[in-house]
């Protein structure tokens, strides 16, 4: 929930880390506690999510969109630098982009609920585009996958390139707020992110370090942070001039919710931040966010041109 900033790369046109597919609703059979199967209802472990992710680009680099279908949820939802996107969005993206390589580091695998996980890493990506080879790019992914009766399925990507460098200097001539105003939070996450970004335009930073849970996770351009590295980095910024629109939300289970935004005000083309929020122990907190620079994408390259002997009619 920082300032952000990062650029555009074609990969995100072909929505490569986006892995789109059919919510095909399966029962889990009669023999799914057999010895070596994991039952529908336990989490998978991290080795598990991470074999799941895995798979998913194996789909893509192998062409196999129908595969690659196959692993979405019906009401997934992408988020890249240049939109936010539904399940068809998703695998109609694919579909222009060829992935040649890509090699993962840095996984870190986070529970929501026995049905439900997020799982974030690096990619290191080789791409062709149009049939021109790209510059290689390192990206920070996150996605979320949920148990949709007995199958587990991608509900949520979203990335951002890697950046580097050194955190801004503190904002001038702000200071932090005199009383904490308390913070409440329930299922309708979008009221909760108002409320949290509330506390962040009048520095409160101790009420926005309550709403959030406390193995919670934030993704950046320029690194991955814990509740107490959140903590501190917002109090780096000034979120005074912040304005939030364009939310969209995505239920998990009861006690699991997305919810995407844009926010102006803070750089120029704007960025889009994904938080998710888990109820535990009785209260909403946010456990998840990745916050993504908008950038527009470029031009589609143009279509080749027909001789005019071509276009003659045939005789």
């Amino acid at each position: 929930m920082k300032k952000i900033f990062a650029l555009l790369s074609l990969l995100t046109l072909g929505a490569a880390c986006a892995v789109p597919t059919e919510n095909t609703n399966l029962t889990a059979s009669a023999n799914a506690n057999v010895a070596g199967t994991r039952p529908a209802a336990i989490a998978p472990t991290e080795a598990e999510a991470t074999a799941k992710e895995k798979a998913a680009w194996d789909a893509i680099k192998n062409k196999d969109y129908d595969g690659f279908a196959s692993m979405l949820a019906s009401d997934q939802i992408l988020v890249v630098p240049d939109g936010v996107y539904d399940k068809a969005g998703s695998v109609n993206g694919v579909k222009s982009f060829e992935l040649i390589d890509a090699s993962f580091s840095d996984w870190k695998f986070l529970p929501i609920d026995p049905d439900a996980f997020v799982i974030t890493y690096t990619a290191n990506v080789r791409s062709r585009m149009a049939g021109k080879d790209m510059p290689a790019e390192s990206w920070r992914n996150s996605s979320a996958w949920v148990n949709r009766d007995g199958k587990w399925v991608s509900i949520y990507h979203q990335e951002c390139l890697v950046k580097t460098g050194p955190p801004p200097p503190p904002p001038a001539g702000t200071k932090a707020a005199a009383t904490p105003v308390a913070i409440a939070t329930g299922p309708d996450v979008v009221a909760n992110e108002n409320a949290i970004w509330q506390a962040l335009k009048s520095r409160d930073f101790n009420s926005f370090g309550s709403a959030l849970a406390p193995e919670a996770m934030e993704i950046e351009p320029d690194g991955v942070y814990d509740k107490a590295g959140t903590v501190k980095a917002v109090s780096e910024f000034d979120f005074s001039k912040a304005a939030l629109s364009d939310f969209k939300s995505v239920k998990f289970d009861d006690n699991a919710a997305l919810v995407t935004y844009m926010v102006k005000g803070m750089s120029p083309d704007g960025e889009r931040h994904t938080t998710i929020w888990t109820m535990k122990a009785g209260k909403w907190s946010a456990l998840f966010h990745h916050g993504t620079p908008v950038m527009k994408a470029p031009p589609s390259p143009p279509a080749k041109a027909t001789s005019p002997a071509a276009k003659a009619p045939a005789k």
